[in-house]
Parts: C-alpha cells; structure tokens; sequence
C-alpha cells in the first residue's frame, strides 16, 4: 500500500493559490523532482520549552493514533524535525528512506511543496495530499501540519506534522494536526509561570511518638553500611553536643537523625522540622523553637544549609539556652554547606551513605514503600527485582520510594515494563530527550513478555546489531 511512486503530477491538481505559489518557489529554489535533498543536522535544539511541551502533547496523540499508520513530527521554525513519533513500522521505515526522520530538514528549498513546509511559510495550517507534492517520491503521502506560535510574543516556534500513506488519509488529520498545536501553545502558557525561580518549601513541622515501639519498627534497611551510620549517629548523640548528619538529598539524613534520636529518648517525642524558604523562617521557627526547652523531646531541623545565617544564630542560641544536653540535630548536604552560626558548635559529623553503596537495602526497601502504599505486600518479579538492585540511583532512596511506588500503582506483580526505563539503564551522559525517548523505546520493547533482542529488533525496526550497540551505549541490563 502506497509504496509505488506516482507520475508527474498534472498541473491541474494544483488548484489553490498557495499550491501553485509554493510549486514555483520550489523551481526557483532548484529543488530536484526527483529525489529529496538530504541536508541533515548534528544537532537537535531539544532543549526548550517548545520542544518539551509539544513532546508531551504529541507522545499523547501516539497514544491516540496507536493502530493507524500515521506518523507524528514536531519541527523547529526553520523545518528542522526535532522528533517522530509511530507505531507502524513499515510507514516508519518508509518515512526513513525519504528523510522525513530527525535531524533532517524539510523546508521548501530542501524537499520542495510540503504540508510542514507550507505551513512554515504560511503560518497557517496546511495540507498536502499525494500528487501535490513537488518531489516525486512524496506523492505517496499524505501530511497536515499546523504552525505552533508562542503563547506570549506570537513567534513562529515550529510546527507539528501528521503523515500518512495518500490512499488512506483523511480530512481529520489537519483537525488532530490543529488540535496538538493548540494544546502545546495552551501546555507551555501554563509551564511558562514555573519557569522562574521555584521558591523553597514551607517547610513542615510534624512530631515523632516514640513510646514503647520497637526501635527498629520504621526501618527495613539491613545493609552493614547503613546500620553502621545509625549506631554512630546514636553513639555521637549520646555525648550531648549537636549532631550533624551529612550527605545526598533522599540518602536517609533525616530518618538517621530521627532514629537517632528515637534510640537516646525511648519514651519521649521527636520533633522534625524541615527548612522553608527564608520569608516562611520567622514564623516557622515561632512555631516550634519553644519546644527546645522541653524535657521530653528532641529535634532535628532537616536541611539547614537552606537557612539564612541569621535563622541559623537564632538556633544557636536557643539551643544553647536548653535546660538539659544539646536538644539539635541538624542535616544537610556536607558540613561546609551549614551556615556558620551553626557550624562552629557543631560536635559530631555523620555521614548518610547513598544507596549505591548499599544495594541489599534495595529489596527490603521496595517492599516497604509499596506495602504502604497498598497496605499489603505486593510482589516483584526476579528480572525486576536484579533491575532494582543494579540500578545507580543518583536520586537515592527517595528515587526508588517514587520508582516503586509508581510501579505497585499500576501491578500487583511488578516486573522490568513497569519500572521507569532510567532504572535499567545506567548511561555515562546526560541523554539528550531524543536518546532519553529512543531508551526509553528499547526498554519498553524488551521489557515485555517474553520478549527476545530479535523480537525487539523487529518491533523497533533496526538490526540486532544496532541494538546490541545502542543496549550498550545506554547501558541497559538485559
């Protein structure tokens, strides 16, 4: 279907005005009727809001389109293709050999009369069908596109672009084409307002009751690494000077501190208060300081390097007025990083370990964060559960918490397809969004049952040599 080229297309087709423009631009501009010229880029402008935006919009309409062959484009102003997106792979692979593919271009003096094109040039939706291409090997297809204007100044930012096969379109294709534009204008007006600075939290206030509770109740966490800090944290704590409990954001700094604190005051309370932003500190620190001269309680202000050095001599000093041993412990990224009021009184330096560095509490952990989650344990399969331990975890344990909690939403038995793809891939760089979303493909595809490298091969439309390579370069488990 579609595959054959047509003829030359009889002049008498090109009935509206902007065809026929178009047409004599791409003879002025010495574009060949033969064959699509081939001017590729090295690299792709994804990094903008425009292009992160309309990738949310347009995997959505895949979604939509997911039994039809059409492909899915989103171009920068200039027609550069930025990404494509389909499900069939024989207009995948055709779409492929006339270039239609990232990184190419596909304005008018590079492939001639065109939907994206026109719709370039025009700034108004277009629609080209078969024999109204100016390139021969185009009249297969059928594209619609429509222009994306910025939401605040009306700069022309690109255009999304619809393929498919001539014989098979329809007029609701320039609708959807029309209806993503829209909806990604609409996605990065809202996005736009948190593009300025975001502001810290509020910060929380909440108490710990200890009571007669088991200390270990709270902690599923087994590793020889982990309960090595907690005793240290315990041990440093007991000679009464202020704690520091130092490390990565999601490590475990505050539930060191807190068991900490549990361990040295079995039948008191521990208050947690995590630092807001500097405007919240006044009324934040009115909030629970008094608690300092209580008898019964300890404290941990959790993230203390976000404090303003006078916040931080106010601490100080309340702490010092204390009837009993320091009633502070304090948590932050490194030692260097607490405000200096603070930091000159501070009598012990734990370090939290990151979870990379304690891969058994992988397992126990999962099963923790997901049985709250659904209030029952819920199971993992052995591939998901390698892929969870494997995995380096840059965010720490609040990563995992958020990977599985996310998985347990949607299984009651999680396996790799329900793990985010980073999970299984351990990629030395920061991946563009194009190798972020071509990863992301590959894991879906060999995550599924019963799935083989020839299987995803085929599905994925490459060789398994090509594969075998981008498995390697993301550095995905198999």
């Amino acid at each position: 279907m579609g595959d054959e080229l047509s003829g030359p297309a009889p002049r008498g087709l090109l009935r509206s005005g902007r065809m026929r423009a178009s047409w004599a631009r791409s003879e002025q501009y010495g574009v060949s009727p033969e064959e699509v010229g081939e001017v590729y880029a090295d690299q792709l402008p994804t990094g903008s809001l425009f292009f992160e935006c309309g990738a949310q919009v347009l995997q959505g309409l895949r979604t939509t389109l997911a039994d039809e062959p059409v492909g899915v484009m989103l171009t920068d102003p200039h027609g550069l293709v930025l990404a494509r997106w389909s499900d069939d792979h024989r207009i995948e692979r055709s779409l492929d050999r006339v270039h239609l593919a990232p990184g190419f271009y596909y304005d008018e003096q590079t492939a001639g009369t065109n939907g994206l094109a026109l719709a370039l040039v025009d700034r108004v939706p277009a629609m080209v069908r078969g024999a109204d291409h100016f390139v021969a090997p185009l009249r297969r297809y059928t594209c619609a596109a429509a222009p994306v204007m910025d939401p605040d100044d009306g700069q022309l930012l690109g255009c999304i672009n619809l393929t498919t096969w001539s014989q098979t379109s329809s007029h609701l294709l320039l609708a959807l084409a029309q209806s993503a534009s829209a909806n990604t204008s609409s996605l990065m007006q809202v996005r736009s307002v948190g593009l300025h600075e975001r502001p810290a939290p509020r910060g929380e206030v909440f108490h710990v009751l200890t009571g007669e509770r088991p200390l270990g109740a709270d902690d599923p966490c087994v590793s020889a690494a982990w309960h090595a800090a907690r005793a240290e944290t315990s041990a440093a704590l007991a000679t009464g000077g202020l704690v520091a409990v130092v490390g990565e954001a999601g490590s475990g700094r505050t539930t060191l501190a807190m068991l900490g604190r549990r361990a040295g005051n079995r039948r008191g309370r521990v208050l947690v208060a995590r630092a807001p932003r500097s405007s919240d500190v006044a009324g934040w620190l009115a909030l629970w300081s008094p608690e300092l001269r209580a008898d019964d309680i300890g404290v941990v202000v959790s993230g203390v390097d976000m404090l303003p050095s006078s916040a931080a001599e106010q601490l100080a000093t309340d702490a010092a007025g204390a009837r009993r041993p320091h009633p502070l412990t304090v948590t932050a990224s490194s030692f260097e990083a607490i405000p200096a009021p603070l930091r000159e009184i501070v009598h012990t330096v734990v370090e939290a370990p990151p979870l990379r560095h304690r891969a058994e509490d992988v397992a126990p952990l999962a099963a923790f964060f997901t049985r709250q989650l659904r209030h029952r344990d819920v199971g993992f399969t052995p591939r998901a559960m390698r892929a969870l331990a494997a995995a380096s975890w840059p965010g720490n344990v609040a990563e995992l918490r958020a990977a599985v909690r996310d998985a347990a939403a949607r299984s009651d038995l999680v396996d790799v397809r329900h793990l985010p793809a980073e999970v299984v891939s351990d990629s030395d760089h920061v991946l563009t969004r194009i190798e972020a979303f071509e990863r992301d493909e590959i894991v879906r595809c060999l995550a599924a049952p019963g799935a083989t490298v020839a299987h995803a091969a085929t599905e994925l439309g490459m060789s398994r040599a090509t594969l075998y390579r981008k498995i390697a370069k993301y550095r995905i488990a198999l």
